[in-house]
């Protein structure tokens, strides 16, 4: 996509504070290292990526925020046959042709209320989503992980990323029988910054890289950022965060932000890496634990030898002798060992629509309704448009051949499975728990006295 110029230019290059260049001299001798390369020691013994305080970098450049926003992981073991039986069934709940049916498709581990998917994904046959997981769960006796999760990034705001897994080993434990700690199938670290610099002054050449694409994107004629090495086992984003969020909605980040020095208005930049297993296996970082224990060598990695900011040089045709450039630096600098920024501290598992959002519906319901009458008066127009609605539904219920009050709670209950708000299914007694896993015990001995 074409880029133009955006309104977020800051101060030219040339601006940056002097003290920077010391650091730039630092980075561009580290980058020449072959170390991070040599598997798990290449990572531990990588040289510190804290060459210059993230206080003494000058105020062309604030970082925010840093840690973990995309997790997926997988899990080994196998599930109870009481478990895959369940899951078996909600999943035709799901697939029911009745829509009102459908509502029972719920499963609840913990405090989560999960809705069970009525397709699977690839080998993965159950899954549960909500706010905080979407776990894909493999059939017993197959040769696959019993279990491939990802961590939403609003979980990740709420809580460190080693306690996502210690919650997950307890759901997943409901289901079967977990024989080994996470392993990290792709992890995305990033910055949140602010910097008076301009993402775009400078052009693809800028980037040395070992990926073999390198894009600038735009939306609505504003430039938005960076993207190198889509689509491969490692790959980096830079783009505008503040903008993302009128999408993503993820407006819990500017509380976050604002903890740490962000005043409104400013705009927010974030540099992302992704790294797949692939990248983590080839460093003998497999688990997840290990990986959180690298942190700052993954980062050193990423910023100094996959991927680096240059300040071209026209008259050195070797490109990675070219200067780094100073904001690189500075991201490259972020201390892993260090705080990477405050946690939201309040997190909903469900996935209900925020306030804003049914003001907004119901607010351009009611005034198009208003402007069709050519009706001004607020509290008058309100009362005709639920009139208008309850007649509306009355007569699609009498379509469907029941009573108006079931076809409003048949819907709500549908929209609860899918905010995970309402338990629609009934309770299940101790005792049919019991009669259940009993019956399941039986029939595996039966299995096996048969020789399998």
């Amino acid at each position: 996509m074409s880029t133009s110029k955006g309104p977020n230019s800051g101060k030219p290059v040339s601006s940056i504070p002097a003290q920077a260049e010391p650091a730039a001299q630092r980075a561009a001798s580290r980058s020449g290292s072959e170390e991070a390369d040599r598997g798990t020691a290449g990572v531990r013994d990588a040289a510190p990526s804290n060459t210059a305080s993230n206080s003494s970098i000058g105020p062309f450049f604030k970082p925010l925020r840093w840690g973990v926003d995309s997790l997926y992981l997988s899990f080994e073991g196998e599930l109870n046959p009481e478990a895959e039986r369940e899951l078996k069934e909600l999943k035709q709940v799901a697939q029911s042709a009745a829509e009102h049916e459908q509502a029972g498709a719920q499963l609840a581990l913990g405090d989560h209320l999960f809705e069970v998917k009525d397709k699977g994904t690839g080998m993965f046959p159950y899954v549960l989503d909500d706010n905080a997981f979407r776990i894909q769960l493999s059939r017993r006796s197959k040769r696959l992980p019993m279990a491939y999760v990802k961590v939403s990034s609003a979980y990740l705001a709420h809580k460190p990323t080693q306690a996502a897994e210690d919650d997950l080993q307890l759901l997943l434990g409901q289901l079967g029988k977990i024989t080994d700690s996470a392993k990290v199938s792709r992890i995305d670290l990033y910055v949140d910054f602010v910097s008076n610099v301009s993402m775009e002054s400078w052009t693809r050449e800028a980037w040395v890289t070992r990926a073999s694409s390198v894009s600038a994107y735009a939306v609505e004629g504003e430039f938005s950022g960076w993207a190198i090495g889509q689509g491969g086992v490692m790959s980096c984003r830079l783009y505008d965060k503040t903008l993302e969020l009128e999408k993503s909605k993820k407006f819990y980040l500017h509380s976050l932000w604002t903890d740490r020095g962000w005043k409104a208005g400013e705009r927010v930049w974030r540099l992302e890496f992704q790294l797949r297993r692939e990248v983590l296996t080839q460093k003998g970082l497999s688990m997840l634990y290990t990986t959180l224990e690298h942190l700052n060598g993954l980062w050193s990695y990423a910023t100094t030898e996959w991927l680096k900011l240059t300040l071209p040089n026209p008259d050195d045709k070797t490109r990675s002798r070219w200067p780094i450039h100073p904001l690189w630096i500075a991201l490259a600098s972020i201390d892993w060992e260090n705080d990477g920024g405050p946690l939201s501290k309040r997190f909903e598992a469900t996935r209900a629509p925020q306030d804003a959002f049914l003001s907004r519906t119901a607010f351009s319901a009611l005034t198009s309704y208003m402007a069709r009458e050519g009706e001004f008066d607020f509290w008058r127009a309100w009362s005709l448009l639920r009139e208008l609605v309850e007649d509306f539904y009355r007569r699609r219920a009498d379509f469907d051949g029941i009573r108006f009050e079931q076809y409003v709670e048949e819907k709500v209950r549908i929209k609860g499975r899918k905010f995970n708000t309402i338990a629609n299914a009934p309770a299940v007694s101790e005792e049919e728990k019991a009669r259940l896993k009993t019956e399941a015990f039986e029939r595996e001995y039966r299995k096996q006295t048969r020789g399998g």
